[in-house]
């Protein structure tokens, strides 16, 4: 009887393992990086140097591994002047995460909003360190709402899914 109910007790213990989520960084890294600065050393001879900045986000996320996806947030930071660039830092910066109890839904919000908030703010520092080790003035790179962003990115294939299925 008590090897039964150790049995019972086992698999129980394994069922709720199996229900528990878990999601756990297992490294953050830079994939891809690049600065340019086309108008150096000239750009530095302004005398009114205000540049302006532009910055444009995009993530995605692959699995590569049992309950193991690589997620990659793609940062992108222009500066120009009088119409000219300035400078042009672009980042994919990356993160493996084990994800694991979720339903496919909870799954896909997790990986496309709270993954890349967690990587925004080494990206951040990246470029942020980069553009003045160029010797420009650091932009503000502002706190970004991922969960707002994941939302509008669903709305909008949600719009191009139906627009596609009336078309056919």
């Amino acid at each position: 009887m008590a090897e039964q109910d150790n049995a019972n007790n086992g698999a129980g213990a394994q069922a709720n393992q199996q229900g528990q989520k878990s999601l756990q960084i297992q490294r953050i890294y830079v994939k891809d990086f690049s600065f340019e600065s086309p108008q150096s050393p000239q750009v530095f001879s302004q005398a009114d140097f205000r540049p302006e900045f532009k910055m444009n986000l995009g993530n995605q996320a692959r699995q590569v591994g049992e309950d193991l996806y690589e997620v990659v947030l793609t940062v992108s930071v222009e500066a120009r002047q009088d119409d000219k660039p300035v400078f042009l830092a672009e980042l994919h910066h990356a993160g493996l995460f084990t994800v694991t109890g979720f339903e496919k839904e909870e799954a896909d919000v997790v990986l496309g909003s709270f993954c890349p908030a967690q990587l925004y703010p080494y990206a951040r520092e990246v470029i942020t360190s980069t553009v003045v080790n160029g010797g420009f003035p650091a932009p503000q790179l502002q706190p970004v709402n991922f969960d707002q962003l994941y939302q509008r990115q669903r709305e909008q294939q949600a719009g191009n899914e139906a627009q596609q299925g009336g078309q056919a």
